[in-house]
């Protein structure tokens, strides 16, 4: 189903949530916005784009980067929380190139994926960091990538719970691509408020979370820092380790 907001639902006892943040740096702008922004919203999950891999610190106050892209001018990073987290595996994938990432080569990888441990429910999931090609390309071609990503984490974690979340570059006709991503098992939810109100004309939801197995009970657009873009907060739990309060 395509969400625009948080929904109501049962509460869940503990820890059992995951609290995912996605931001992209604008060209590593906004690097050092990360750590307090993971420290002031608890995130256990936070997944980068536009980031400068290289340079990026091995850690976050409670956070562990679990990897980076190496060959991209502008990467993928993603740091999870090492104290609740085992990285069982963490790769990089190429995915279909539109005209700009061939003449000027900002990103060969896009996605960024990786098969997690929960300690705190004792299960596996998926996560991923994603960064869809330019505007300067058609929507078909960002579909086309995103088909490939989520087709590259089944088999990362095959029937795992998995949440993909970045910068999908997709601002308009977002419900043919929500009907798109419904007959592929996944649900498209998009934030609260926009994440990109740079350009007038291009001012809309840029930052998605696409999942599966996991009930998303919000996601929520944060507030400005130094990048074009506003990153975005994803509460989601595993729903078969919901537990509904006795009324």
């Amino acid at each position: 189903m395509w969400r625009t907001g948080p929904r109501s639902r049962p509460r869940v006892r503990g820890r059992r949530n995951v609290r995912t943040i996605s931001y992209n740096l604008r060209k590593n702008r906004a690097v050092g916005e990360i750590g307090g922004l993971a420290e002031r919203h608890e995130a256990d999950i936070l997944c980068l784009q536009e980031a400068d891999s290289i340079a990026l610190p091995a850690r976050l106050g409670h956070l562990e980067l679990v990897h980076a892209t190496e060959n991209n001018r502008l990467g993928l990073a993603m740091y999870v929380r090492g104290d609740r987290f085992q990285v069982r595996s963490a790769h990089t994938f190429q995915l279909k190139k539109s005209l700009h990432d061939r003449v000027l080569a900002p990103a060969n990888e896009r996605l960024l994926g990786a098969r997690l441990h929960d300690r705190t429910t004792g299960s596996d999931l998926v996560a991923a960091s994603f960064h869809a090609a330019p505007l300067t390309a058609l929507n078909s071609l960002r579909r086309h990538q995103i088909n490939t990503a989520l087709s590259e984490l089944r088999q990362l974690g095959p029937g795992l719970p998995a949440l993909m979340v970045g910068d999908y570059n997709y601002p308009v006709f977002q419900s043919k691509l929500d009907r798109h991503m419904r007959e592929a098992g996944y649900d498209l939810t998009l934030s609260d408020r926009r994440t990109y109100t740079r350009y007038k004309m291009f001012r809309g939801h840029f930052d998605f979370a696409t999942s599966s197995g996991l009930r998303i009970d919000s996601v929520r657009t944060l507030d400005r820092g130094t990048s074009d873009h506003l990153p975005i907060l994803v509460q989601a739990a595993l729903e078969e380790a919901l537990v509904v309060a006795a009324a």
